[in-house]
């Protein structure tokens, strides 16, 4: 079969995997991988390329810090500063979160900013009461319009700079994106409010979070205690609710409040029995038995692993509820030096993160259990499993033969004709490959272009960036937008509902806006 027909083939096939939820995202993505090697489009090595990619590092690195973030308790602070300015209603919170997340974008790229916020939304919507799933989606897509604030938002704004350049025009400035940028972010942001409470679903997700901010009080009034929530969670002490299980081995001690555990390590706070707390008496352990211990947090980690009881919540899901807990500073100065690596490009991206993430572990900020356990390995496989499908395209010719086509079918249109036709490309191709890989693919084709009909090549250039950021409609288009998928529940048809008329702004903006700064 021609590769360029098995290529096609095999996107539609991709496609309707995803569509139909039948089948396992990973597997899904794998399958793709694997059929281009059977059909002998790609090599064995270049069909899984994908699980060596940069990208697919750097992606991986983020969930290892932004997990450090939320362990450590900066998380649980910054939800109580977003909380404490924007209160608990949707839409207040949804610009709030909106804004920041274009702001830290245009400085670290798209993946990182989402990463990075991530289990923040997902606190503050706990805490609101309100869905993660109608806040995550939003945040991509407003990351999506940030990465053209400045150079350093997007791979891309680099990528069409140099073009510009070497085709006889000149490099783009690093605040000259922002021109067309803010407009972008303002529009986004607008559109986002208007019609997200609509065209944004409430799933559920598969793991659902829960709200812990307020579990010291729920402890207290439970068990009848009278010391203040500060001294039963702070940075470096904790407790933990337990159980006791049927043949475990501390059914019949006896024991009684304030005493130490038989490893000496933990103090007995209180006794539940049948729902009502045991106060004043000694009590002799019995199965079902409900028992409030309190010591360090990682006394508490250590001896509520073990099958002798049955922990309610684990202590390291309570901890991420303690503001600026045990190990922040560490977590906030290592995130720092990232963001800096990340937006002087001193090293590469994935470089910077992966320093990032051994420095949390080398730190003793996490351990290596954890960095491994706060990895969203669904994510990874899928990003890694889609990477060669772009391979492909740009191998067999199939991006470059529909560009063509499409370009012969319009003849000597107008200028903004044919801006419009390959905005309208990129767009469509930036929903199935990375846009990197298609502004890569669509760049050279508007230079000809451009150069045939005798104009900038500046209007062409930025356009095509803008075109590329418009990655809403599938959630394969970058990996930020799957980043959001698992923890909100998000189907394969829920991304184009709002992403369509952010589409089309984006479109428009590019056709008719970025002319009038760029003009022909």
């Amino acid at each position: 079969m021609d590769p360029i027909v098995s290529t096609l083939l095999i996107l539609v096939l991709a496609i309707v995997a995803f569509v139909s939820g039948k089948v396992p995202l990973g597997v899904a993505a794998i399958g793709v991988a694997l059929a281009l090697f059977f059909t002998g489009v790609l090599t064995l090595p270049e069909a899984f390329a994908g699980f060596g990619d940069s990208t697919v590092i750097f992606i991986a690195a983020l969930f290892v810090v932004s997990d450090a973030l939320d362990a450590t308790g900066v998380t649980a602070w910054a939800g109580q500063q977003v909380i404490g300015r924007a209160g608990t209603k949707r839409m207040p919170l949804l610009l709030l979160i909106c804004l920041l997340v274009a702001l830290v974008t245009a400085l670290i790229s798209v993946n990182g900013a989402v990463a990075a916020l991530l289990p923040l939304v997902v606190v503050v919507a706990t805490r609101a009461g309100i869905a993660p799933s109608r806040l995550l989606l939003p945040l991509a897509f407003a990351a999506h319009a940030g990465s053209l604030l400045l150079l350093t938002g997007t791979p891309v704004n680099i990528i069409v700079s140099e073009f510009a350049k070497d085709a006889g025009g000149r490099a783009f400035g690093f605040f000259e994106f922002g021109a067309v940028g803010v407009p972008l972010v303002a529009g986004t942001i607008l559109i986002i409010a208007l019609f997200g409470d609509k065209l944004v679903p409430t799933r559920r997700a598969a793991v659902m979070s829960t709200d812990l901010s307020q579990h010291a009080q729920t402890l207290r009034d439970e068990y009848s205690l009278s010391l203040d929530t500060g001294t039963l969670l702070s940075p470096h002490s904790g407790v933990s609710e337990v159980v006791i299980p049927p043949r475990s081995p501390l059914i019949g001690l006896r024991v009684f409040q304030g005493m130490s555990t038989p490893s000496g390590d933990l103090v007995i706070l209180a006794v539940r029995r049948g729902g009502d707390p045991l106060e004043g008496v000694d009590a002799v352990l019995q199965s079902g038995d409900t028992l409030l211990l309190q010591g360090t947090w990682e006394h508490l980690d250590q001896h509520t692993a073990g099958d002798d009881v049955l922990v309610v919540n684990p202590p390291s899901q309570i901890r991420r509820a303690v503001p600026l807990g045990k190990g922040a500073k560490r977590a906030i100065t290592i995130l720092v030096l990232m963001v800096v690596l990340l937006a002087t490009g001193v090293v590469p991206a994935a470089v910077a993160a992966l320093l990032a993430a051994c420095a949390l572990v080398l730190t003793k900020t996490v351990t290596p259990a954890q960095a491994y356990r706060s990895i969203s390995w669904t994510t990874i496989v899928l990003i890694a499993g889609m990477i060669p499908l772009s391979t492909a395209f740009i191998q067999t010719g199939a991006a470059e033969l529909i560009a063509t086509w499409m370009l012969g079918v319009l003849g000597d249109s107008s200028p903004h004709t044919v801006l419009l036709a390959l905005c309208v490309l990129t767009v469509v191709l930036g929903q199935l490959i990375s846009n990197t890989t298609t502004v890569l693919i669509v760049a050279p084709i508007s230079i000809s272009v451009a150069q045939t009909l005798d104009l900038s090549v500046l209007p062409f250039m930025m356009a095509l960036t803008v075109a590329g950021a418009a990655s809403f409609l599938t959630p394969i288009a970058t990996p930020a937008n799957l980043m959001v998928m698992e923890p909100a529940g998000y189907r394969f048809g829920d991304y184009w509902k709002l992403g369509l008329p952010l589409a089309l702004f984006f479109i428009a903006m590019a056709v008719f806006y970025v002319p009038l700064l760029w003009p022909f």
